[in-house]
């Protein structure tokens, strides 16, 4: 499989991983607390199979970008965090910046 779908997937576990740490109530609940730690490991293991092709920095750039994309939606959508034009652009931007790093990548895929 290709190392930036591994990498896509590692953040798409981060997200679930950062959505269940809320959701565990500060690991008071068990189902939410097993979940958060399911989600870490494929998290982890999913960006450490990446690393062996893209850049560490790369990969660890484009991770933490989903990750941090994606939990913001999710504060958003299912937390009800603010949201406003603001946070909606600088949002945007993390998108094309994760976007022009796949684009300047060197890896060996």
């Amino acid at each position: 499989m290709n190392p930036w779908i591994w990498l896509g997937l590692a953040g798409c576990f981060e997200i679930g991983f950062t959505t269940f740490m809320k959701l565990s109530d500060g690991f008071s609940k068990w189902p939410y607390t097993i979940a958060f730690a399911v989600c870490a490991i494929a998290s982890f293991g999913l960006l450490n199979k990446s690393i062996a092709v893209i850049p560490l920095g790369t990969a660890y750039a484009v991770w933490t970008g989903i990750g941090a994309f994606g939990t913001a939606l999710v504060g958003i959508f299912v937390f009800k965090d603010p949201s406003n034009s603001w946070r909606l652009l600088f949002l945007t931007m993390l998108i094309v910046s994760l976007v022009g790093l796949k684009a300047v990548s060197a890896d060996k895929a």
